[in-house]
């Protein structure tokens, strides 16, 4: 890991309109994070007090470095209130997920019936064998029976592993064979942009190595349907026909495990993170209904997807246990036209819309246009999660997007947090670049190596210094990977990130503290340089990376999309080379510049820099099934 270094700070701030703080459910972001600073016990004790517990707690908190139990011996089950304190009260005829397929069609399921489906289809997967502590693989397309699947797990207390229906086979058998799972839940094809993803066939192929599954279900979209294999695969509708109707929510413990979901990383095999019911629990629906500041009559819509940790805590649990509409829809943001998604918060009059740096980078290409066409007047809250948001995406988004409006929630967390950690609280002044302050209720610090607290403007490595309820308990089989976390540096959880904290405790995410470059002796963060392409009216996206030099060690090389209608003229190159080192200075400033249509990323809108380093070095990119492209 790299020291400290200094970073160049430009700050913009945007005060919301008053009466988004006034309204807000944390009015005072100030006086919310004395109280809890002052007891963090009591003050994570009342917010549970707002869910239904079978059995309360002896303690909140029990912490014996680097292990935590939250909640200590009581009992629960997250489906009971994401559904039946719901189905018991007004929301039983509110609408809880709202599907928005790639062609249009359309279905809703109420809390009333979305409660119903889980609790048959759970009783399926129990008559299947499926009892408390199994493990069951869930690779599915972006549909409700994908989140019927991961609630009905819960349900019973099977653990569920989600794994993203963009990875390729080799990446689902290893996910299936680390967590031993026994049933597999998959779909016969998912729709993207027009055509069809094989995901039965994928899985096919990945079964052929996995002796640990018993018994396959399969979701049936196809017209002729598949035929199924009567010995393995059973089919969903007929599962669910077959089940019982009424399903009692399993009493688990606190500390009982929920899921694992296995971290895509860019070094090492994939970590399966394992989180545990109760904390979990209190931390995702205190961050969804504080965070996005979710009234009773808000449309939220978060683009993610289940197989990652966002969809997870703020698709499936954390908005569905505040009680909230929660839109989903299977499709790309540019498909059939930029004006996708912009015409689904017109239709639905989406009010909270959180999405990731990389689609609105995107949109930003597109222009002004597309947004123009549709009435986004409905939306009230912005949020971004995945990657920092750079100010220029920054500004765009809030003017374009959100007309000035809405106040923008930029997230910082990660799959191992499982809550949000960092943010700018609805109704707090907004610096662009800058995810902003700890919420109330987490620690977190920007250090040195030695975990001392570095001076503002000093980057430094992000580190939380106290643990939180949502926080992982262990890597799946590997308890020393986990430990990892807390013994880099002292007394503290390491998140891997570097970044930089200004005069008033508002913190800027660099980047990964593995994605710097060394030039010269001089660390160069590949964020920052990307951020300084983009804020160049003519970029529309860029990545960096180090390249070999046997001079300065490392020279940078830039990768760089244009905006829709540009293409690199004559002197674009030497234009974008001065506009970095007015921004950041000479040893910034790319060596080469190449442009390309597209760049290589995830489908969650990750951008891929060790595809471009291995092209660009001649090496073997790795594993490469989550590309979109």
């Amino acid at each position: 890991m790299t020291e400290t270094f200094d970073v160049k700070l430009e700050e913009k701030c945007y005060l919301p309109d008053p009466r988004c703080k006034a309204a807000a459910w944390t009015p005072d972001y100030t006086r919310a994070y004395q109280d809890f600073a002052r007891d963090p016990e009591a003050f994570w004790d009342r917010i549970a007090r707002e869910l239904v517990w079978f059995k309360p707690w002896d303690r909140v908190r029990e912490w014996n470095y680097p292990y935590a139990k939250w909640f200590v011996n009581a009992k629960l089950n997250l489906t009971y209130n994401c559904l039946d304190r719901h189905v018991t009260g007004d929301r039983k005829d509110k609408p809880a997920i709202v599907w928005r397929g790639e062609g249009g069609e359309e279905r809703r399921f109420t809390y009333d019936g979305l409660y119903r489906e889980v609790m048959r289809f759970a009783n399926g997967l129990a008559d299947l064998g499926v009892g408390k502590g199994d493990r069951v693989c869930i690779y599915m397309p972006l549909v409700p029976e994908q989140v019927v699947a991961m609630l009905a797990c819960a349900r019973i207390g099977a653990v569920h592993s989600v794994v993203f229906g963009g990875f390729g086979p080799d990446a689902l058998a290893m996910r299936i064979n680390d967590a031993e799972a026994k049933v597999l839940i998959t779909a016969d094809v998912a729709y993207r942009r027009g055509k069809t993803v094989p995901l039965r066939e994928i899985a096919g192929q990945a079964l052929t190595r996995t002796p640990c599954v018993e018994r396959v279900v399969v979701l049936r979209r196809e017209t002729p349907a598949v035929d199924l294999d009567p010995a393995r695969e059973v089919d969903y509708a007929d599962l669910m026909a077959h089940a019982a109707p009424d399903c009692p929510a399993e009493v688990m413990d606190a500390e009982d495990p929920l899921f694992i979901l296995y971290t895509s990383g860019s070094t090492g095999a994939p970590k399966g993170i394992v989180h545990t019911c109760g904390g979990y629990m209190v931390g995702t629906y205190y961050t969804a209904r504080h965070i996005f500041d979710i009234k009773e009559n808000d449309v939220y819509w978060c683009t993610a997807d289940p197989g990652w940790i966002t969809g997870h805590s703020y698709i499936v649990y954390g908005p569905l246990a505040v009680g909230t509409t929660v839109v989903i829809a299977e499709g790309t943001p540019d498909y059939p036209d930029p004006g996708a998604y912009w015409r689904l918060v017109q239709d639905l009059g989406v009010t909270i819309f959180y999405t990731a740096p990389t689609a609105i980078r995107m949109f930003m290409r597109y222009g002004d246009g597309w947004p123009a066409k549709y009435d986004l007047s409905t939306l009230r809250v912005l949020g971004s999660v995945g990657e920092p948001l750079n100010p220029e995406a920054f500004e765009w988004y809030y003017h374009t997007i959100g007309g000035g409006r809405c106040p923008i929630v930029d997230t910082w967390w990660q799959t191992e947090t499982g809550m949000q950690m960092l943010t700018t609280m609805v109704g707090e002044p907004m610096k662009p670049g800058f995810a902003g302050k700890p919420i109330p209720g987490a620690v977190v610090d920007v250090v040195d190596r030695t975990g001392k607290a570095v001076p503002p403007g000093t980057g430094g490595f992000l580190v939380i210094r106290e643990p939180w309820p949502a926080m992982l308990r262990t890597v799946h089989g590997n308890d020393e990977r986990y430990r990892a976390y807390w013994d880099t540096i002292p007394g503290c959880y390491t998140a891997g990130d570097l970044a930089v904290k200004d005069k008033d405790g508002y913190i800027m995410v660099i980047g990964r503290a593995d994605d710097l470059i060394v030039v010269s002796g001089h660390n160069i963060g590949t964020a920052e340089v990307e951020s300084a392409l983009v804020s160049h009216e003519a970029v529309a996206e860029a990545a960096v990376i180090g390249k070999p030099d046997p001079l300065k060690g490392n020279v940078i090389k830039a990768f760089v999309t244009l905006r829709v209608g540009l293409s690199p003229g004559d002197g674009l190159t030497d234009e974008l080379a001065r506009h970095v080192k007015k921004s950041l200075g000479p040893v910034a400033v790319p060596a080469e510049i190449e442009y390309m249509d597209r760049l290589p990323k995830t489908r969650s809108g990750k951008i891929m820099r060790r595809v471009l380093k291995a092209r660009e070095l001649g090496m073997d990119p790795g594993d490469i099934s989550t590309l979109e492209e």
